[in-house]
């Protein structure tokens, strides 16, 4: 009998299927047990590609990002716990795999191609004014951004809360594969895409 590589032991990546033709040559979900390659890609060009997507998932939670004028809200308290993280993260799919009976993988892949924009709003001068445009995302920045709100959502609902981190990893993955407009990266990805629609 063949044994299978389980991502934590545990979920099989094989079957997880990215349907987002754009996503597709980005979101990396090759089979690994341990999803921490310790920076080994990052001597070679685009090594994010070569990274598994919960990976690079897990080293955006660690960052997440500012938010809020001058940065009142900071993620710089987020760095160096990579053994909590790896911990929460396998019990945040677990509780995604206990309510919706999917492989929690394939609904983390459906949760970024919904909360992956298509349009955003470039700046520039011309002459003595800022005139905006809505323009095209790059494919590859379109994982980034979605990858950001996803974990910027999480921090966010996290804050001064109470909730444990897996669930509120859990919510907010679970949100965004719906398409739940109470989801934060769902919020953003309407945001800017209307805001781009009336820059056209």
């Amino acid at each position: 009998m063949e044994s299978k590589i389980l991502l934590f032991n545990r979920w099989d990546l094989s079957a997880v299927k990215v349907d987002d033709p754009g996503l597709v040559n980005y979101i990396n979900i090759t089979p690994v047990i341990v999803p921490r390659s310790g920076g080994k890609h990052t001597t070679t060009a685009f090594h994010k590609n070569k990274m598994n997507i919960v990976e690079r998932f897990m080293n955006k939670l660690m960052v997440p990002g500012h938010r809020g004028k001058k940065h009142k809200r900071t993620s710089g308290r987020c760095v160096g716990h990579t053994v909590g993280l790896y911990n929460d993260m396998k019990e945040a799919l677990a509780i995604i795999e206990k309510r919706t009976g999917k492989n929690p993988v394939q609904v983390l892949v459906k949760a970024i191609e919904n909360s992956a924009l298509m349009e955003e709003v470039a700046a520039y001068r011309m002459g003595g004014i800022i005139a905006r445009q809505a323009v095209v995302v790059a494919p590859q920045r379109r994982l980034d951004m979605a990858l950001r709100h996803l974990t910027q959502g999480i921090y966010r609902n996290k804050f001064k809360n109470k909730t444990p981190l897996p669930d509120v990893i859990a919510n907010e993955i679970l949100a965004a594969s719906s398409g739940d407009p109470k989801s934060f990266a769902i919020q953003e990805r309407n945001r800017i895409e209307k805001e781009a629609e009336g820059a056209r």
